[in-house]
């Protein structure tokens, strides 16, 4: 692999570390007291919806760049986990917490 390394795991310790900023701010904000009135209240708690999913994709990804940055430490970084062929370049490039190639990310057909 050809790719640097270094560059990769500096990128996504940088998006790792957005991402944590990102998820103290949902956390903060779902936990800010709600007004006293029912109409606002009510759109805060729709609000609260929407901040909750978004807590969740971030949990997500932050697991994803958590997973990329051990493959990187470990050896492992742009070998596929099913089949452990190497994923192609312009894949981690596009999506650095790729953990398959494009044949085992696809569904069967």
């Amino acid at each position: 692999m050809t790719m640097n390394l270094d560059a990769t795991e500096q990128r996504l310790r940088s998006q790792l570390s957005r991402l944590l900023r990102r998820s103290s701010a949902v956390t903060s904000d779902l936990r800010a007291e709600h007004d006293d009135d029912w109409v606002e209240r009510a759109s805060e708690l729709e609000n609260d919806d929407v901040l909750e999913q978004l807590d969740d994709l971030t949990r997500n990804e932050v697991q994803q760049v958590r997973q990329a940055l051990r493959r990187i430490q470990g050896g492992q970084y742009g070998r596929c986990v099913v089949c452990h062929s190497a994923i192609p370049e312009a894949r981690l490039e596009a999506m650095p917490t790729a953990d398959r190639c494009v044949g085992c990310q696809s569904p069967a057909e």
